[in-house]
């Protein structure tokens, strides 16, 4: 039996937050990272519109970027010493996953971290709250997802918790505010997006109902990923949309390898989640094609690329996010990222081995163990064409 699950509730377009004056209850908390919300006036915005709903409001801010288990129990505690009804977070994805996780701990204050993040292990929510997700970029999607990715800089290693109880009641879609988004975050994020429909198409749990959803965002990012990472507010409304579609179906279908490597790399190499998967996506695409060709085939005969077959189609793809990631300054091999001959020698068996173990791997459409993990990183530290 399979599943598909979304939020209750999408509210998109300019204007959309407005639906906060309509919420019911008494308390809320607001969850925000750095500085960019209150300096834009969004975090100002929300919590008018909350206030105007009648609810006292509780501000936790300072998530950092790849947010910690620190950061995820000091947010929880806070919010059992408050007590809200809702939980809002508005932000990059760092912030939203924080604030999934905060709502987990908040709920279930005796859980243990080391259980939530075994996949689809979280205990039943809304006990106390319910969950509204405001995303400030444009490619990550946690707005949509059951999933939330947590770092344990101890260890070195991204912990992806995944869970439909942890998809958010709400969805907000202003695109007005990802207007602020830096051109190198609009790359990363972007590239992101593309991954995400990517893996979904080729995912084990990939399906009638993600297949159109995928393949939808995967044309949308074509025509307006960079026009928006040039400025253009039309493409980055497009763009706004197309990640929400793209995480609609990896939510639902799964992810693959790419996401895997990027979770057990970020922290050690500090590689950004959306740069990484630029850089491991092509090689992937090539560890993956043995069993998954006429899937990358279908999506280049979807966006118009050129291929009499389904080798030529899938090379197609793969040259077209060569060219895509050129054009968005992101980087072709880990070498060329900057990452020390010596440091990535020494890290090579620890990132294959957590790669392996990775949740998403689990969901890739070719098993991957860790000698073919330590066979794809080393072709893409050198940028070495994976014939494997």
């Amino acid at each position: 039996m399979n599943r598909f699950t979304l939020p209750r509730d999408l509210y998109f377009g300019k204007g959309s937050m407005e639906v906060l004056k309509t919420l019911k209850g008494k308390k809320a908390t607001v969850v925000v990272g750095g500085g960019s919300m209150k300096r834009f006036g969004f975090l100002d915005t929300v919590e008018e519109y909350l206030k105007e709903a009648g609810m006292e409001v509780q501000i936790i801010d300072g998530v950092e970027p790849d947010p910690s288990v620190e950061t995820v129990m000091k947010g929880a505690g806070l919010m059992q010493d408050f007590n809200p009804d809702w939980i809002v977070s508005i932000g990059g994805g760092s912030p939203i996953d924080a604030a999934k996780a905060m709502w987990v701990f908040y709920e279930h204050p005796d859980a243990k971290f080391e259980e939530i993040s075994k996949p689809f292990n979280i205990p039943t929510l809304r006990n106390k709250a319910k969950f509204v997700a405001i995303p400030s970029t444009s490619g990550t999607a946690t707005e949509v997802t059951a999933f939330s990715v947590i770092t344990d800089y101890n260890e070195g290693i991204k912990y992806p918790l995944a869970d439909f109880e942890i998809t958010p009641d709400i969805a907000i879609l202003d695109p007005t505010i990802a207007y602020k988004m830096p051109e190198k975050l609009t790359a990363y994020t972007g590239i992101d997006a593309l991954t995400h429909a990517t893996e979904a198409i080729t995912a084990s749990l990939a399906s009638d109902f993600s297949d159109p959803l995928a393949l939808k965002a995967i044309k949308m990012i074509k025509e307006n990923l960079e026009l928006s990472y040039a400025g253009n507010e039309t493409a980055r409304d497009n763009m706004h949309v197309a990640q929400c579609l793209a995480g609609m179906a990896f939510s639902n279908a799964l992810l693959g390898i790419c996401h895997s490597m990027a979770h057990k790399t970020g922290a050690i190499f500090e590689i950004p989640h959306g740069c990484a998967n630029g850089i491991y996506l092509p090689y992937v695409i090539q560890y993956n094609r043995k069993n998954a060709e006429s899937k990358y085939a279908e999506i280049a005969r979807f966006i118009g690329l050129e291929g009499t077959n389904d080798q030529e189609l899938c090379d197609s793809y793969i040259n077209y996010i060569k060219d895509l990631n050129s054009k968005l300054n992101i980087p072709a091999s880990l070498k060329e990222y900057g990452i020390e001959e010596s440091l990535f020698d020494e890290n090579l068996e620890k990132i294959s081995k957590n790669a392996a173990l990775d949740a998403c791997t689990f969901s890739n459409p070719r098993e991957t163990k860790t000698e073919d993990f330590k066979q794809i990183f080393t072709a893409v530290y050198y940028g070495r064409t994976l014939n494997y």
